[in-house]
This record gives structure tokens, C-alpha cells and sequence, in this order.
């Protein structure tokens, strides 16, 4: 197990999933910046300029990164990004229900071979990951199609990335719990 308090040492996976504003970005980008490597944010999120509000979400995340760390815009193929970063660099993926939001028009088969491209990437890549992931499915059951795709989507590959990541951060009423050591992990589906 890593100690959150050291520098990160060779490859490392870790997730941090939790509720909505727990804090789960924080926690994030606090890993990061212990891991002592230049850090390259992931943001996954589409800019609507239509949308104020997510505008202003998007700002107050950029403000509180440290202006040195380089930003990424993926919202679609996270894949390729894997395939490309090369170490030192520590990875801060925020986040995958966004992503998953993005990727919603596919169909379902073509979904499964996302994920499945997405996860085996992730395993082979050379480099410190941080994930961030909602945790959609505590409430009530969707009462639309769409609501359903994405809650069992999200749900579905958080497990998935639960399965392999170093690890599991819950962060949940501003407070961060390490799942790989409070928890016994479930076997893959």
C-alpha cells in the first residue's frame, strides 16, 4: 500500500470516487501534487458557453490548480492520452462520469469496447493515474433511459477501475477514506 503522505513510487493507479462537492477533486489533486512529478490535468468536461454556471464550475477547478501543471482537453478517446504520456508525469483524470456523460451517444457494444481499450490502457501504462469518479447510483433509480445508460455505465466501469487501481479513495463529508485498507475488495465481474 502506498502512504498518501510519500511521494508515489513507480506506476500507480488510484481512484477517488465519492458524491457530489465531497470533495473527491480536492483529494484529487492534493495526491498529485504529493507525487512529486510533473502533473498533467486531464479535464474531461465539454465548455458550453451557453452554460454559465458550468462555466463558472470549470473556472473555480482551473483556480485551484497550480499554474506549473499542463491541462489537457479529453473529452472523448482518454485511451490515447495512456498511450502517450510518458513518465515522470503523474496523470489526474477528473472525471470519469463526465467522460462516461460524453461518450453516451454510442451504442452499446461499441461502449463495451471503449471501456474495455480505456481499462487495458491503463493497466500497461507506465505512469502515476489518478481517476476521479462520481458515484451516480446512491440515489433513486432514473426514471429515464438515458439516466439508467449512464448511472449503470458509470457504476459498471468505476467497479472495473476499483478492481486494478493501487488505491480507492471514498471521499465523502469533506473526509477522505482509503477503501484499500478499510474495505475487502469484490471479485471482477
Amino acid at each position: 500500500m502506498v502512504n498518501y503522505l510519500e511521494p508515489l513510487q513507480n506506476q500507480q493507479i488510484i481512484l477517488v470516487t465519492g458524491p457530489t462537492r465531497s470533495g473527491k477533486s480536492e483529494w484529487a489533486e492534493t495526491l498529485a501534487k504529493k507525487s512529486k512529478k510533473p502533473v498533467i490535468y486531464v479535464a474531461t468536461a465539454l465548455e458550453n458557453t451557453q452554460d454559465q454556471e458550468w462555466l463558472e464550475r470549470i473556472t473555480r477547478h482551473q483556480e485551484r490548480r497550480p499554474p506549473h501543471w499542463e491541462t489537457l482537453w479529453v473529452p472523448h478517446n482518454l485511451s490515447v492520452i495512456l498511450e502517450t504520456v510518458t513518465p515522470p508525469h503523474c496523470l489526474l483524470i477528473d472525471s470519469i462520469g463526465t467522460w462516461v456523460a460524453n461518450c453516451l451517444e454510442q451504442d452499446g457494444l461499441t461502449w463495451i469496447e471503449t471501456m474495455a481499450q480505456f481499462l487495458d490502457r491503463l493497466e500497461t501504462t507506465p505512469i502515476d493515474v489518478i481517476l476521479v469518479a462520481e458515484e451516480a447510483g446512491w440515489g433513486i433509480v432514473p426514471a429515464f433511459p438515458l439516466g439508467r445508460t449512464f448511472r449503470d455505465r458509470l457504476g459498471n466501469l468505476t467497479r472495473h477501475l476499483g478492481a486494478i487501481a493501487n488505491l480507492v479513495y471514498l471521499v465523502t463529508g469533506g473526509h477522505a477514506l482509503n477503501l484499500s485498507l478499510l474495505g475487502e475488495p469484490l471479485t471482477k465481474e
